[in-house]
Formats: C-alpha cells, structure tokens, sequence
C-alpha cells in the first residue's frame, strides 16, 4: 500500500451512541432486508425466524422466549436472514469474468455482497479460473484424494458453528470412519477456554443457567467481557425484563458499549417514542486483560467481608458440593490490593462497591463472551469467575450460575455432536458400538495446530463445512499461506469468501442450502434441528424455496461424499436423504437425546440435561464443584505500546461484513478505524484523525496492518480496539491462551506508526467523539 493511499476516504466519524436499536434499528433491518430480498421475500422469512414452524435465526445462539413476539428477530438477525435470502448470484459466468487475482483485490465485504453460489466450481491445478463440476465429480476427486493419502491424520475436516445437528453428526463421523480426529473447529476460536475451564471446575463444558434464570429469577447479572447490543441483541429483551422486575446489572468492558447503557425496544412503546430502559447499573472499563485481577479483587472483598460478617458465604453449599475451599482462601487472602488495582485499572473502592451489589443480590448471574476467552490467561480467568459463584452458591439454584454466551448458531450443538478433536472415551466406544468401527482414539488437531500443520506440509486435504477460515483465523498471511500448502481445499459455502482465493493445488467450492431454505431430498421434506446457548434443542425449518436447483443441504454434501468414500457400509445414503434415521443414531451416542425425534416436535424443543444445574451434580475428577488458585496476572505492553483487543462492528456477524459502518461507535463508511484514550494519543504526539500503520510485536517478530485512522475513544489508559477480520494478521499464530489454545486476538501488543502525509482534518463530528 503506497504512503499516499488511504483505502476509505469517504470515512466519517461522530460521537457514539448512548442507546440501541429503537427506530434506527428498525430502519436499518427494512433497509438491509428490502435492498437483498425485495417486499414479499422480506415478509416472509422474517416472519419466519425463530418461530414455530420456521428457522432458527443463522446471526447467534441466544434461546429463543417461551412466549415470543410475532417479530422475534433483533437487527443482526434480520441482517443476516437477508444475506443468506438476497436474490443475487454467483455462478460460472462470475468466475468466467474474475481471476482469482482480480477477486483477491476485493474486500471481504464485496466478495459476499455478490450474492449466492449456485453450483460446484472447480479449480485445477494453475488455472486462474474456478469453473463447474458436477457433484458426482466433486465427491470423486475428493474421495481419491482422501484414499491416496499415506495417513488418514493428513486430513483436517474443520466445522464453522451453523452447521445442523444432523450435518456436525454424520460429518464427525465420516471423519473418524476414515480413521483421524482432526476435527477443528470455530470454538476452538472462540469458547474453548470457556469449556476448559468450566469441564475442570464445575463438570460440564457449558453454562448452567436458563433463559428464564436471567430473565425472571436473578437478583444480579453481571456482563463482562460481552456486548449484547451488538453480538447478542435479543439479549436486550432478557435484560429489560429482569430490570423492570428489579433486577440490577454490572457491565464490566474495556469499551462502553451502547447496548449496556439504554435499550430502546422497538417493540414497546416507550421504545419507540420514550426513552427506553437503562440496563446497566454500573459500567466498569476494566483494563484490557484485567478481568482475573478484578474478580481476584472481589473475591478478596467478599472474603473480608465475611470475616468481619460472618454469613456472607454459603458455608454450607461450600461444605456440601466443593473441594479446594482452603488453599482458594489462602492465596486470595495474600493478594495486595496494590496489585489487584494495577492489574486490573479498577480502584479498591469501586472493586468495593462490587461487592456491596454481591451481597445484596440472593441470585447472581455472570455472562460472558469473547472479552474473556480469548486472552493468554483466559482459562484462568474463567476459573476465577467460577470461583466468585461458588462462594456465595450461585450454581444450581433458580436465577444463579455460569453463562458463556454463544456467537454462531449451533457451535454449542456441533460440539455435543461431537465435532471435537478431543472426544472422550465414552462417546467414541458408543460411536464404536452404533456404527460397527473402531474409531481412532488419539487425539486430533485443533484450529491453530491444523494452521500449523498445514504450513509444515502435514496436511494433504483440508475440508470445511462452512466458515471463513482464512480470515476467521489468526495471523492471516501465515493461514493463508498455509491453505495454499494443501494438495486439495474444499469449501461447503453459501457465498464466496476469502478462504476460497487461498487454495490448495486443486479446490473444490461446493454450495449449500441455507438455514432460510426447505430442504427437499428424495425422502421428501426435511428439518434440522440446533442447540442454543443454554442446552434447549429445538427444530428448524426454512421457508423459502432453494436459490438453485443444484444446491445440496450440508448433511446432504456430507452424505454424498461418505458415500463415495466409503460405499454402503454405514447406509450414507439414506442417511443423507432421510435426516430421522440421523437422529435415531444420535439418540443411541449421545445421552441426553431420547424420544429425538418427539421431543423436537414440542413447542420450544427440549432442554439437555445438566447436572450442575439440575441436580448440583458436578461430573470432575472429584465429583464436587472446584475451587481453584489463580493467581492474577495480565499482559503488559512496554512503553509507546498499546494492548489491543479485536472487535466486531455492529455491521458485521463474525467475519461476515453487512456493511462499513457502527453507527452505535459513531463510524460511518469505513472499517479501518482504532480507537484510542485521549491520554494516550497526547503521550505519542498522534491525533485524533491521524492515519497510522498498527504494528503488533510477538517474541517472532513484527506485523503490521496499514493506514488505519485514529478515533479517540473513552476506553482506559494503554488499551486500544480495532475491528477484526482486518486486525487478524495482527495476532501472532503461536500467542494461544493456556489450556485451551484459543488465539489471544483481545491482547495483542501493538504501537502505532505515524504515516506522513495522511493525516485527515478534523471536523465537529469528529471533535464530538
């Protein structure tokens, strides 16, 4: 990129908004939904989503009410329901037109705007060109591919979190039948810390609360690390109503975000015409990385408090159901407050009066995403947070526990599927016992050691049931360079992305249904089924007509080429035509899913079992709830450094872009933006509007993401926020958090180069920020 180039220059930049959603949010659905699908294609799928009878939402994982809204879709969700339903198309005269060259110059932003893929596109080897294959060719080629290999562990068969139920199921399946448990996938991206943590601590990988629990029955939610407004916004709902009832709520985020401070719903009057609800009670802008330190710091407050009151602690839950309770009170007990507050940039006053709204809440909540897990410390992070329930018996007990929010739709339920590199024992035999083969028992690779393994030329093929890989994943060039290492790539997609443009020697593109579509096989119609956030199982149906005759289902894919690979040992075929004889297996693996394919018929679906939750059962090493030491620590940056956390755009759903604007961030027209505290700004002699290089520095070396403009931004001191998947070449593929491998992408060390000549002149809007 030349000095002189600056790729958004129609950029603008306003002061953020102190609310969500109310009428603008209703304007930008209808705007988003009409430009892709037109009036009657609007009406019908967006009556559709989340009801009974239509498709679960493809936009997050947040449940789904008891007793919903006949518009039970929030602004993203909208947003993406239109993406998928657009009426526009990529077929071969597309790739006729484009180079794989010409397409790489595009953004990924343009690349999805064309619209829908609508058949499978082949790519030799040094041709230019994808062209179309038929999808007997397609399994073919891959099938050969997958038998020539010398080791079935030089296949890697990554999973994004919207695939089915049924599709996760027969795709791990095929992948173990030919003999590897190289299953990555987007939690390890995402919320394998969390499941690290919470399999050590409390003996399930996933939250132990309800919808209901935080809606109806908590005194005390707690947010942390998360931001519903834009990731999870029917969230909102949940927490207006807990605060109409009484309900307090802490936002605790290095950023403070418009959906934590009012919520405007557009479905009540006063969210229209009034001034909406205020959420949070308290807004902490914790440190980047400061979170373990605060939670430290209110478990040494509630410790205090309850030697000088005893009855604080829930002596006789701790007593009953945990171990490890002593050597948890000794390390907290010898903290210094000195360090708690450095760490975590939270003053012991305001650290508390945290522990004050504890011990006025009967029932205490904690949610959180991304802004906890995905850091070098986030396992531990995440135990601590479980060490703050346990001490008061926030687990087990109605409005009280653990919630992990979810990002993709189902990546919940793909890993209950067993969509893990790392299955346990259990699972495999059952597998073993259904299917008549011994699956392989080693454990597989996960996201970043597939990355690694690609670029060492360890991995021959490389298949993936949706996602982005490429721009989803760490260090960018190093992922992409080390896709264009494998002998074969095969995308199941809906639309053409960047992973797409980072081949292997040969690349299949294979379209698929989306969630919007019937699926009609030679069995007739079929539904899928997905897991939420909080372990319900509900069916889904799409309501439109496929958007072309050659489009398969995912399972349908999965099914096609199992049987080419394999013939008819397991039945690969009727499986893939008929999704109940799916489920009739799963039923026999999985506990938790009998009565399948009744239960899923029932209005809401049906609730896995969760022993925490239901039963105070904790399933660990040994059989009690776990207290755990952690002792605090945060990343550090050197001075002229920032430590900066990646973020979504309220235009964007992972790394899929909507649009280039964040209207809740006062950005308009551009995504290349990083925000920054004032303080910080002034100590490097930069400016608000000033366009600079961000360079992240890792013990091998510099990387850097180009002309990026300044916006100066209230977030604490030596922090700083940019959008991924721009900012993903940033994050070194070897920084992983402990445990869990989950790459840091919300604590990268970064300075900031000026760039001359670029700097932008500063306007009121942008003086306003």
């Amino acid at each position: 990129m030349s000095d002189h180039e600056l790729p958004e220059p129609d950029i603008k930049v306003g002061a953020p908004k102190t609310f969500a959603v109310g009428l603008p949010g209703i304007q930008h659905s209808m705007e988003h939904a009409l430009g892709q699908m037109g009036g009657v294609r609007t009406a019908k799928v967006l009556l559709s989503i989340n009801q009974p009878g239509g498709f679960d939402c493809p936009s997050c994982a947040w449940p789904d009410p008891k007793h919903g809204h006949r518009a039970e879709f929030c602004e993203n969700g909208a947003k993406a329901a239109a993406w998928e339903a657009t009426r526009k198309r990529v077929g071969r005269h597309f790739f006729a037109t484009y180079s794989i060259a010409q397409l790489r110059t595009q953004t990924d932003h343009w690349l999805e705007k064309q619209g829908r893929l609508t058949e499978p596109m082949y790519l030799a080897p040094g041709a230019e060109h994808y062209v179309p294959v038929s999808w007997e060719a397609a399994f073919a080629l891959t099938a050969e591919q997958l038998k020539a290999m010398p080791d079935p562990n030089r296949a890697a068969f990554y999973t994004s979190g919207r695939a089915s139920n049924e599709a996760a199921f027969l795709y791990q399946l095929l992948a173990r039948r030919l003999g590897t448990n190289n299953l990555p996938d987007c939690s390890n991206m995402c919320h394998e810390s969390s499941g690290a943590a919470l399999n050590e601590t409390l003996g399930i990988g996933k939250g132990t609360v309800t919808l209901e629990d935080l809606s109806d029955h908590s005194d005390l939610i707690i947010v942390v690390g998360q931001n519903p407004g834009t990731n999870h916004p029917r969230m909102l709902s949940a927490l207006e109503q807990a605060k109409r009832r009484g309900a307090r709520i802490i936002g605790i985020n290095p950023l403070p975000e418009a959906g934590l401070i009012r919520f405007k719903n557009p479905q009540r009057p006063r969210g229209i015409v009034g001034r909406g609800t205020q959420l949070a009670d308290r807004l902490i802008l914790v440190r980047v990385n400061g979170d373990l330190a605060l939670f430290a710091g209110i478990n040494k407050a509630l410790l205090e408090r309850d030697a000088e009151h005893p009855g604080i602690l829930d002596t006789a839950f701790i007593n009953e159901h945990t171990d490890g309770f002593s050597d948890f009170v000794d390390a907290t007990r010898s903290l210094e407050w000195d360090v708690v507050e450095e760490l975590s940039g939270i003053a012991k006053g305001d650290i508390e009066q945290l522990a004050d709204d504890v011990i006025g809440a009967d029932s205490v909540i904690v949610c959180w995403a991304m802004g906890l897990t995905q850091h070098r410390n986030a396992v531990t992070t995440i135990r601590e947070v479980v060490n703050f329930l346990l001490l008061r018996g926030n687990v087990g007990r109605p409005g009280a526990g653990a919630c992990p929010v979810r990002g993709h739709s189902n990546v919940q339920g793909d890993r209950t599927m067993g969509v893990w590199e790392k299955m346990p024992d259990e699972f495999l035999d059952a597998l073993q016992s259904e299917f008549r083969f011994d699956p392989p028992r080693d454990h597989g690779l996960d996201t970043v050691d597939t990355i690694r393994a690609m670029r060492d030329g360890r991995i021959d093929v490389f298949m993936a049931l949706g996602g982005n890989f490429v721009s989803a994943s760490p260090d960018t060039d190093v992922t992409a360079a080390a896709m264009e290492n494998c002998a074969l790539t095969v995308h199941v997609a809906t639309k053409l992305n960047r992973s797409h443009l980072h081949h292997g020697r040969e690349a299949l593109i294979l379209p698929c249904l989306g969630r919007t579509e019937r699926d009609i096989t030679t069995a007739g119609e079929q539904v899928i089924t997905v897991e939420d956030s909080m372990g319900m199982v509900h069916a889904s149906r799409g309501r439109l007509l496929p958007g072309s005759p050659a489009l398969r289902s995912e399972t349908s894919i999965v099914a096609g080429l199992a049987d080419a690979l394999f013939g008819t040992d397991i039945g690969w075929a009727q499986m893939g035509a008929d999704y109940t004889l799916i489920r009739s297996s799963i039923e026999r693996v999985i506990p938790g899913f009998a009565k399948f394919e009744t239960r899923i018929k029932q209005a809401g679906g049906f609730a896995l079992p969760n022993g925490p939750r239901d039963a105070r059962q904790f399933a660990t090493a040994t059989g009690k709830a776990r207290f755990t030491v952690n002792p605090p620590s945060a990343v550090s940056a050197p001075p002229g450094h920032l430590l900066l956390q990646t973020v979504r755009s309220h235009d964007q759903f992972n790394t899929t872009v909507y649009g280039l604007s964040d209207r809740y961030r006062g950005i308009k027209g551009g995504r290349r933006v990083v925000f920054v505290n004032v303080d910080d700004l002034r100590d490097s002699g930069l400016r608000d509007g000033d366009v600079i290089d961000i360079v992240s520095v890792w013990v091998d070396g510099e990387r850097r993401a180009e002309a990026f403009r300044i916006v100066e931004y209230p977030t604490p001191r030596g922090c700083a926020a940019t959008y991924f998947p721009e900012a993903n070449v940033l994050v070194p593929l070897d920084s992983t958090a402990e445990e869990s491998n989950t790459p840091t992408s919300k604590s990268v060390v970064v300075r900031l180069e000026s760039r001359p000549v670029l700097a932008r002149p500063r306007t009121a809007a942008t003086e306003a920020v």
